[in-house]
Order: structure tokens, then C-alpha cells, then sequence
């Protein structure tokens, strides 16, 4: 770690860390970031992440001690910006045919920033407002990721002193499946060669609706189309034959065809069912997420949040899902496993989610390597409510966390605002259902788990 510290005290006398939030944009200044612009990764290049920072609008706490939540998108290669004015930001961009360029911003009542600090990384570099130097920096596996956030991170706390001792949450959802592990299994790491008083105070991370391992994931799609009704019984015999060669690809690490593979799954289960999206399946169109492009696509909101001018913002980069396609059926199962043995974890998922919903990540927490795993597994499942209205189930034993929410689909946030508010809230808080300590489960004699063991 002491190379990597010395790598940061270099980065931060070279290039600046924040950027101004400017004047002249039509949104209302409350919609500016607290604090956003560039933390550098590499200083010979100039290769560096963009990030958004929105401080707590109520710390229920000083801000010393209040969280901070970190958010990274999925892809690979697509921006947290989707995340910050399409999900969980405290603005969200919505169409407007009265607004300029026929959209507005309006504040949204159930951001993740209501009461902890909230931080959106434009991640690996390359993706969003994020500046990588050459296609050749761009990373093409998780390690390599997991160093540009800790290094950038790092830049992002030492600006302020105030920061170094906040608890952090490390979130996101889709493909940060493999991001959010990553980065906490690698700062954990990091932490351990490190004198107490200068370890980044990891506290949790929070998955939705991720890509964690991919190849058992990849095994169930035709199950869950098949019992949602959407595909027929031969229909899922022979997606089950595409899956299954998916999966041998993958345990042979021939990692490109294995993702050509699943791609193939995905569009066949697409043709199968007609459907626009595999997200949300009960969507007759797309999430409207493109209303972030038409909005960060104006070099006027360019200079207000002190993003380089000169990148043209796309949603999703196509360059950066190609560095990455290799890793996309690699699996970091094993840092979950590391992970849940010294901080909080949290999976949720949307009940209506095709590609990485309830089904696909059922399939693997049930093959994780886990002392606690057969308690978490008999730990009764809950029936959650939000002030009164059903949200979905939560099960949980100990670090450990699982949540299924009703109503939505892959962006679990854009669907079920109130509700993933109350979870994230709640999670980090260990309020009500989210608390941490742990319940009697049913079948909690040795006899009931031996049971329970053999028939799994």
C-alpha cells in the first residue's frame, strides 16, 4: 500500500482534484454538485475519473461519522451519471417539451444523499465524462480496476481531512456486480499492510441486480422466462442448451467465447419473447435513460459540472465494453466471500429483472463458501413494508443480506424510488428488517441443517 500511497501524494500535487461547479446552465444551482471534476490515475498520461460528490441534505449525525455511499454503474463501460439523474441522485433529468432542449430537472424526494454523503464514479476510465489516455490504459480486468478507484478514492478523501474517517459504502448495480466487489475486496486488502488510523473505514457494500458469477448465472435465464410465461417448454430446452455451452466455455476460461456465448443467450431469449428489454419485462419500450445523453451532451452542463468539454458523452462507451469482454464471464464470487467475513453485504434485485434478477443471484448465494451460509439460508424470509405498502422480501443472517423488491425491473432505484430509498437507508442505519442482529431461523437444530444440506 505504501507504493500506492506514494503514487496518490504524487497524482495529487499534479493535477487538481476538484473542479468548480461553473454558472450558466438552466438547472437550479441546488442541482450542482457539491463537489465533481477529475481524480487522477495516472499523472504521465493525464488519465484520470470524473466524479459527482452531493454531501448529505440531513445527516441524521456530524459529518465526521456521516456515510459515504459510493455509486458505480454497470456496463461495463456505462456512466454513473445515469445513476446520479436517472436513479439516485437528488436531481433527475425528465422530459419537458416547455424546458431547453425539451427536458428539466426536478428534485427527486428519495435520493441515497437524503442522509449520507453521496459520491457518483464515472467508471473504469473511458466510460462517461472519465478520461482514459489511450484505448490501451482502458482496463481489461478487475484488478486493474479495483487499483484505478482506490487510487482515485484516495485522491477524493485526502481533499478533505473530514472525510478519512466516514464509514464508506461501496454500491452500485448490474456489472458493478464485479465493480463493487472488486474495489472493496482490493481496498480490504490494501487496509491490512496499513496502521489503523490511516485504513479507508470500509463498512458494507450493496449489489443490485448484479453480474457477480456469471457461470451459474448464465444458467437461468430460461428457467426464470419459462415459469414467468414467456417462453414455452421447448422454447426453454433448447435456451438451456445455449446456457449450458455458455457455462462449459467459461469453466474452460475460454472467457471471449464464453461471452460470446451468453451474448447469444440474451439475444435468443430476446427473439424468443419479442420483448424490447430483458431489464424489465414488462416494459413495452426501454428505461428513457437517454434523456442523461441529451442532457450531458451540452457543453453548458459540461462546464457547470467540470467535465472536459471536449468528450462527447455517450450513455454506455462501446470501447470499454470491448476491453472488457473477457472479464464479463470471470468470476468474483470469492471476494463476496472475503467480503461478507469483515464488512456488511447487501444483494437486492428487482422482482421483474430478465438478465440478473431474484433467480440469478438466488443461484449463487446458494454456492457460496461461507461458514454462515446454511444459517442465512434457513433464516426465515420476511415480508418487508414501506410505510405500510408491500416492497418485497428480505432474508438476512448476520453480515449478510438479501432483498427482493417488488414492482421493479433492473434499475431497481428508477422503479421503486421510496422503497430502495428505505432499503439503503435502512441497510446502512441497521434499521427494522436490515439490522444486524441475528434471528432465530426455523430448522435450527443440527438434524434440520444436515437435512437442509443434503438436499442442497
Amino acid at each position: 500500500m505504501d507504493s500506492v500511497a506514494a503514487v496518490v501524494i504524487l497524482l495529487c500535487a499534479s493535477i487538481p482534484l476538484f473542479f468548480s461547479a461553473a454558472a450558466g446552465f438552466h438547472f437550479p444551482k441546488a442541482a450542482l454538485p457539491t463537489k465533481s471534476g477529475y481524480l487522477p490515475v495516472n499523472t504521465s498520461s493525464g488519465s484520470a475519473i470524473f466524479f459527482a460528490f452531493y454531501e448529505a441534505q440531513q445527516p441524521s449525525s456530524p459529518l465526521t461519522q456521516t456515510p459515504l455511499v459510493v455509486w458505480l454503474q454497470g456496463g461495463p463501460g456505462c456512466s454513473s451519471m445515469t445513476g446520479n439523474f436517472f436513479e439516485i441522485g437528488p436531481w433527475l433529468v425528465k422530459s419537458d417539451p416547455h424546458g431547453p432542449n425539451n427536458l428539466t430537472l426536478v428534485p427527486n424526494p428519495a435520493s441515497w444523499n437524503r442522509l449520507f454523503g453521496l459520491i457518483f464514479v464515472d467508471n473504469p476510465i473511458g466510460a462517461g465524462f472519465s478520461y482514459a489516455a489511450s484505448p490501451e490504459e482502458i482496463p481489461r480486468d478487475q484488478s486493474t480496476v479495483a487499483k484505478h478507484l482506490l487510487i482515485a478514492f484516495t485522491s477524493f478523501l485526502s481533499a478533505n481531512p473530514t472525510f478519512s474517517s466516514r464509514p464508506i459504502y461501496i454500491t452500485g448495480e448490474s456489472y458493478a456486480g464485479k465493480y463493487v466487489p472488486a474495489f472493496g475486496y482490493y481496498l480490504l486488502k490494501q487496509n491490512s499492510g496499513l496502521p489503523p488510523s490511516r485504513r479507508i473505514n470500509l463498512q458494507g457494500i450493496a449489489i443490485g441486480n448484479g453480474l457477480t458469477h456469471p457461470v451459474t448465472q448464465v444458467t437461468v435465464h430460461a428457467v426464470t422466462a419459462y415459469f414467468s410465461g414467456l417462453i414455452n417448454g421447448k422454447q426453454q430446452a433448447q435456451l438451456e442448451q445455449l446456457q449450458n455451452e455458455a457455462a462449459r466455455l467459461a469453466r474452460e476460461e475460454k472467457w471471449r467465447e464464453a461471452w460470446v456465448a451468453r451474448n447469444r443467450v440474451l439475444d435468443t431469449l430476446r427473439e424468443m419473447t419479442g420483448l424490447p428489454t430483458l431489464l424489465d419485462f414488462r416494459r413495452k419500450k426501454n428505461y428513457e435513460t437517454q434523456l442523461v445523453t441529451d442532457l450531458l451532451q451540452s457543453e453548458d452542463v459540461k462546464k457547470a459540472l467540470g467535465a472536459k468539454t471536449d468528450i462527447v458523452f455517450v450513455e454506455c462507451s462501446g470501447v470499454v465494453g470491448d476491453a472488457l469482454s473477457e472479464d464479463v464471464m470471470m468470476s468474483v464470487k470469492y471476494m463476496v466471500e472475503e467480503l461478507v467475513k469483515k464488512s456488511k453485504v447487501l444483494l437486492y434485485q428487482g422482482q421483474f429483472d430478465l438478465q440478473d434478477g431474484v433467480a440469478s443471484s438466488e443461484a449463487w448465494i446458494e454456492q457460496m463458501e461461507w461458514e454462515e451460509l446454511e444459517k442465512f439460508l434457513l433464516a426465515e424470509r420476511k415480508v418487508w413494508e414501506v410505510n405500510g405498502v408491500l416492497s418485497g422480501y428480505v432474508q438476512r443472517w448476520g453480515s449478510f443480506t438479501h432483498a427482493a423488491v417488488l414492482g421493479a425491473g433492473h434499475l431497481v432505484p428508477a422503479d421503486q424510488r421510496l422503497s430502495s430509498q428505505a432499503m439503503i437507508e435502512d441497510w446502512i442505519l441497521e434499521r427494522g428488517l436490515f439490522s444486524n442482529e441475528k434471528d432465530l431461523f426455523s430448522g435450527n437444530t443440527s438434524e434440520a441443517i444436515s437435512d437442509f444440506l443434503r438436499s442442497h
